[in-house]
This record gives C-alpha cells, structure tokens and sequence, in this order.
C-alpha cells in the first residue's frame, strides 16, 4: 500500500497554490474589455474617415458638374460670339462698300448736276436693294450659324440647297462682276466647310452604324464632295475589317487548320459588301471602281502576309490543309466576286503560290523521310482497300518491307485528303510530279536493299544504312511485287481524286476554273516517270540476279568464251544428240526455278511475272554482246577457231530465243540481241577462213535442235550431262543460284513441264525461226 501510495504521487505532484476562479474571470475579462473598447474606437475613426471621403467625393461631383456646365454655357457664348464677329464682319465689308459708293459720287460731282441728280437716284435705289438683299443674307448666315450649332445637318443642307437654286451664282467657280455676291459667297462656302467637316466627324466616329454612316456619306454627295465621300466608305470599311481582324487573331492557334478560311471570309466578305455600297451610292464612275481595286488588292496582300504569319509549323499536315482551305475559300470568294467586276483570281494566285508551295515541299520532304526511315512512327493503319494487296507478300518477305509500303501508301494518302479542290485544279500537276519523284525515291530505297550492290557507282546512297535486305529469291521477287503493286493499282487509287478533279475540268472548260497552261499533266504522261521507277528498279534486280549467274564468287566469268574453241574442255564435244552449252542449260533451270518462285510469290500477278523473266533473259544476251573480254578471246589471231564452235554459239542463241517465246513473255529484244551476237560471230569466224554457208547446217536445224533441246530438259532425258554441271562453269550458290546449300543441282526434273506461266508443251510442235516472233 506504502508503494501504490508513492506511485500515485510521482502521477498526481502536490500544488502548493491554487489560483481563484474569480480572479482568473476578472483577469481576461479585463483584457476582453479592453480589447474591444480598442477595437470600437478605431472602427469610429475609420467612420469619420469614410464620412470625410465620401464628403469629398460628393463635392468634388458637384464642383465637376458645375464646371460641365460651364463649359456647355461657354461653348454657347462661343458659339454667339462667332455669330456677332460674322455679323460685324458683313456690316464692316458694308461699310467699305458704301465708303466706296460715295467715293464714286464724289468722283462724278463735276458733272452735269441733272446727270448727278440721276446718278443719285439710281444710287439711292440700288442702295437699297443691296442693303435689303445683305440683310436678308445676314440673317441667313446667322440661321445656318445656329443650325450647324445645333448639329441640324439636314435643316442646314436644306437651307444652302434652297439658296444655292435661288441664287445660281452661288454655285459659279468664275468671278462674278459685282463684290457683294462674292463676300456672301464667301461666309457660305466657309459655312459649307463647317458642315463638311461635321459630317467626316461623324463618319470616323468608331460606334458609328452603317445606316448612319451612309447617311453622312449621301450629305456629303448633296454638298458636290464626291470624292471625299468615296474616300470616307473605303476607310470605314477598312477600319472595321482591321477591328474584326484584330479580334479574332488571338483565337487563331485555337483552329490552326480552319483560321484561314474565317479570315479569308472577313476580308473578302468586306470587299464585296464595300463594292456593293459603292456602286448603289457612286454609280459605275470608272475613278471609284478603280480606288475599290486598289483598295481590295491592297487588303488581298495584307490577307496573305497574316495567313503566313500565323500559319502552323510548314512541314505539317495541318499546315497543309490550313494551305489548301484558305485557297479555296479565297478562290470562292474571288469567283463570286467577278460578277461585281472584281477580277483578283490571278492577283491571289500570284501571292499565295510561293506559300503553297512551300508548304507542299517541306510535307513531301517530311513524307520522304517518313517512308525511308524503318522508325518512323507516321504510317497508321490502312483500310482493307489499300492494305490488302501488300499483305499477300507479308508470308515470303520481311514485314518491315510490307511496312515501308504501307507507310509510303498513307503519307501520300495523308497529302492528297488535305487537298481542296480548288487546290487541286490550279496544283495538281506540281502534286502529282511530287509524288511521283517521291515513289522514285522510295524505289531507291528498294534498289538497296537488294543483294550484291554495294560496288553501283550509280546509287549514291548506298553506304547509308539499310533497314532491310531482301536475300533469298522470294524475297527479292516480294520487294519487286511490292513496288509494281503500289505504282500498278494503289497509287492511282489514291490520285484518283486528283484526276478527278482535272478531268472535271477538262470537261466543263470554264474560265474561272480551268488550270494555268502549265499547271497540267496527262495520266500517260505521270504514268511513264512511275514505269521509269519501276524499269529502274527491274533493270538492277535483273543485273545483280544475271551478273550472280555468271561470275563465281571468286570473279570467275561462268559463261567463258572457251567452249565456244575446239578442243577446249568437255563443252566443246560435240556429238550425235546436240545440246546447248552448260550455261544456258544452267540458264533454262534458272528460269524455271525463278517462274516457279514467282508463280507462288507473285500470285495473279502474270504480267509481273512475264515482263521479268522477259528482262532477265535479255540481260544476258545484253551482257554477252557487251562483254569485250569475252569477245576478245573469240578475235584473237591465235585461238583455234572451228565450225563446230560456231555452230555451238549460235545454237545457243536460237535455245536463248526459244526460251523466251516457249515461256509466253515478250522476245523481240531477245532475238534482236540474238542476230546482232550470231552476225558478229559469223563475221570473227569467216574472218579466219570458216565458211559459214559450207560449214553450218541450215536455220531449221538450229530451231528444232533448240526446240528437242527443251524437251529433253524439261523431261529429264539428257542424261548426265544435263542433270550434272561441271564446278568451273555453273555452281548452283545459297542465294546466287538457288536457295539450296550450293551442291549440284539437276537441271529439270519430272514436275518441271509446268515451271512456266502459260507455256505449254504444244507450243514446241509449230516451226518457229530466228526471226521476229513478235512482227
């Protein structure tokens, strides 16, 4: 219990005092008190305070209103003291001219005194007259003196019209023969002067209405200052053009792509309901119409420099579609304007132009850099309509291939669905040879990332890195159907719209639409520069694919001169079942291999198909009729030159010939190739003493011995011969040859009568001779 006791005393210390509640209640109530006495008093101080201010405030109102009306009253006494000045200004001008009357009488005193008697009573009435006639004119003058105080415009231009007819003098430029008409004359036209100058006031006022303004603007038609009004309704509608410009610019980056057509529609909106106005008040006078041209050319410009300045960054597609809305709305608004004879088409033209086209170049230069960079992140998905057709290669080729495609297919399509069709008409040609040019470009770019041309002195890009490469046959026949599919059927679906437009044109013939004479393209025309792409693209696949075909990987020409000189090698046999040269045998397999590679990559696709294996056995004979090594070995003095080597040589010819009519595709180069390669040979072995006519049998002999020849590949009974090839001459090569691991490989096999779009084995029964199978 003695510990429980001490622990409650460490918790609860013993107070040695306690404070009373009463004094602790009187303690803060004190200082409570005390604080609000303080607080009264200074919210008393701040009373009287704002009692002083708003007495002041009250007084200086009052002191302010007093001198207002002080200042009204001077103006009236202003006002009254001009009126007293004018009219002691006529009384002193009467004076003079009765100090002058009487100066005359004086003159005239020495004469006849009846004459005198006369004079003076002529004098006395025409006195008269004058003063009644200057009174009556005082007392107008102090009449329109009141009115103008009064801003009583239409009393007051009622009152000097009325005088004005009454008194035609008054309307004279010329000098009148008497002083008196001249001073009235005078104080009117300065009295006019003050009118004249009320009414421009009013015309500058900026609250002024359009009723109001044109009512000032017809006064002063009624005062003879034309001109002056013309001046005052150009520069008022030109001061509420700048207003409403001024206040709608701060909501420009709000409609960066719509904000030219508002403008566009604020200043020619302006100019038209400018020239409306003043046709309906001037009339057709050829001095006004030209200042309205003037005036609307001059805002035509300043429209233009504001579309510029305020335009989104130029390499953007918003720039683009900002670009072709503002031209065609403005080109609109020209057209409706013509029918009010304002012809500015050509002027709005002539400016926009250059901005137009530098907004399509710097979008073609980014559509450049999109479709040739694989990081690129502009290509967006494609609707089945466009992206259907570059699927079908996506299984044998790499899909950054299929990308590129799709991405050069959207970026043109982007262009062409920012285009209006004012833009159109007047820049589809420059568009379509952009986006042709770009195609080239993108070709290019195909071109390396083909096999075994790293050593083209005719890219110059080459050593810039590839995103893709296209090895393997398949591939390579990918990256060809890609390029023919997107120039062939997407491109022109998404140019159609262009050609739309331009034919519209064509058709309906109309001036104020049809396009500038150099500002057209004709679709044969557009479609030559894409078919020159794609040639391009064809010619250096066909030169790497045949230049692999002949060379060895060590440099070795495959396709060696030797087998056409006796006694050199096993080629030179020449038995009793004749056949061509390894190497067009090695040939005729390549081409069916390649056909069948092709019949599955390039599905449906046969012309493709046809024009390349076309070209492939072109560039062959090209290369052998080119190649100066090969025919320098034939022209040496010193080769052992026979017929049966001749014979050779031009079996092959006719076998190449045969090749290309038994597949189906073009052969009239092939065989002009061929007879310039037999004419040349035949010349070199006659020059060694060979009879050509003693020596080779006739012409049907080469063509049905090249026709068995065929046959036999195709069914396989040449024997060893044809199934094996000799390691010096064909070497079948990982992607050279074939796709294979580079062992021999058999020349036909029993599925191969098929290898050949359209070839049939009947096509060999007709005679068929070296001569043109195509005329």
């Amino acid at each position: 219990m003695r510990m429980e006791s001490s622990e409650e005393e460490d918790d609860f210390p013993c107070i040695e005092s306690v404070t009373p509640q009463s004094k602790i209640d009187s303690l803060y109530q004190s200082n409570t008190e005390k604080g609000i006495r303080k607080i009264c008093f200074e919210l008393l101080d701040l009373k009287d305070a704002v009692e002083n201010l708003c007495g002041n405030t009250r007084t200086k109102c009052l002191a302010f209103l007093r001198l207002s009306e002080e200042v009204v009253e001077t103006e009236h006494e202003l006002n009254e003291l001009r009126k007293h000045i004018s009219a002691q200004g006529i009384l002193v001008q009467d004076l003079m001219n009765g100090v002058r009357r009487e100066l005359d009488e004086w003159s005239r005193a020495s004469g006849d005194i009846q004459e005198a008697n006369e004079s003076s009573r002529s004098s006395d009435y025409d006195d008269t007259f004058i003063n009644d006639m200057e009174d009556e004119n005082v007392l107008f003058l102090e009449n329109i003196d009141v009115l103008l105080a009064e801003h009583k415009i239409d009393e007051v231009i009622d009152a000097i019209d009325a005088k004005e007819r009454s008194h035609p003098e008054l309307k004279s430029s010329g000098d009148t023969s008497s002083t008196e008409p001249s001073s009235f004359k005078s104080a009117l036209s300065k009295r006019k002067k003050m009118l004249e100058n009320q009414l421009v006031e009013i015309t500058e006022r900026p609250s002024i209405g359009i009723v109001e303004l044109k009512k000032a603007l017809s006064d002063l038609l009624k005062l003879g200052k034309g001109s002056l009004a013309h001046q005052l309704l150009v520069k008022s509608y030109r001061s509420r053009l700048q207003k409403s410009i001024e206040a709608f610019l701060p909501l420009c980056p709000c409609y960066p792509e719509t904000y030219s057509a508002t403008v566009s529609n604020l200043v020619f909106s302006t100019i038209s309901l400018t020239t409306k106005e003043s046709s309906a008040m001037f009339g057709d006078n050829p001095v006004y119409s030209n200042r309205i041209i003037q005036w609307a050319e001059r805002e035509i410009e300043y429209f233009v420099r504001l579309v510029k300045e305020h335009a989104p960054p130029s390499d953007g597609a918003p720039a683009l579609h900002a670009a072709s809305v503002c031209a065609q709305a403005s080109l609109n608004h020209c057209n409706a304007l013509e029918k009010q004879g304002l012809k500015l088409s050509k002027l709005l033209l002539v400016l926009l132009s250059p901005y137009i086209e530098e907004v399509l170049e710097l979008n073609f230069i980014r559509a450049r850099k999109a479709v040739l960079d694989a990081s690129s992140d502009e290509g967006k998905p494609l609707s089945p309509r466009f992206a259907s057709p570059l699927s079908t290669f996506a299984t044998t080729s790499d899909t950054l291939l299929i990308e590129s495609g799709m991405r050069f297919i959207y970026v043109v399509k982007e262009i062409v669905e920012k285009l209006t069709q004012l833009v159109i008409l007047h820049f589809g040609a420059n568009i379509l040879t952009r986006i042709s040019r770009l195609f080239d470009k993108y070709v290019d770019s195909l071109i390396k990332a083909l096999p075994g041309l790293s050593e083209d002195d005719n890219l110059t890009e080459l050593k810039e890195p590839v995103p893709f490469r296209a090895e393997t046959d398949s591939e390579q026949l990918a990256l060809l159907g890609t390029a023919f599919t997107i120039a062939e059927e997407l491109l022109p679906m998404v140019v159609s719209r262009i050609w739309n437009v331009l034919n519209e044109s064509k058709e309906v013939g109309s001036e104020n639409i049809m396009p500038a004479a150099n500002n057209t393209v004709e679709l044969k025309d557009w479609r030559r520069q894409l078919q020159h792409s794609l040639d391009k693209l064809r010619d250096n696949f066909c030169r790497q694919y045949v230049v692999n075909f002949i060379y060895s990987r060590d440099g070795d020409a495959r396709l060696d001169a030797q087998i056409y000189l006796s006694g050199v090698g096993e080629d030179s046999i020449w038995d009793t079942d004749p056949l061509p040269s390894l190497p067009f045998q090695a040939l005729f397999g390549k081409l069916q291999q390649l056909a069948t590679v092709a019949g599955d990559v390039l599905l449906g696709r046969e012309k493709i198909q046809k024009v390349l294996l076309a070209r492939l056995t072109e560039t062959v004979v090209m290369w052998l009729s080119d190649e100066q090594e090969f025919w320098s070995v034939l022209e040496d003095e010193s080769a052992p030159l026979q017929a049966l080597g001749l014979q050779q040589l031009i079996l092959d010819m006719h076998f190449t010939v045969e090749i290309a009519r038994f597949a189906g595709y073009p052969s009239r180069h092939v065989h002009q190739i061929s007879s310039d390669i037999i004419a040349r040979a035949v010349r070199t072995f006659s020059a060694r003493g060979i009879d050509p006519q003693s020596a080779l049998p006739e012409d049907e002999w080469f063509t049905e011995t090249a026709k068995g020849a065929i046959n036999k590949l195709l069914l396989g009974g040449s024997g060893s011969d044809a199934s094996e090839i000799d390691d010096d001459h064909i070497i079948m090569h990982d992607g050279g040859m074939s796709d294979s691991d580079g062992s021999p490989s058999p020349l036909s096999s029993a599925d191969s009568s098929e290898s050949f779009a359209s070839a049939q084995m009947g096509d060999l029964d007709s005679p068929v001779y070296l001569s043109d199978p195509e005329s």
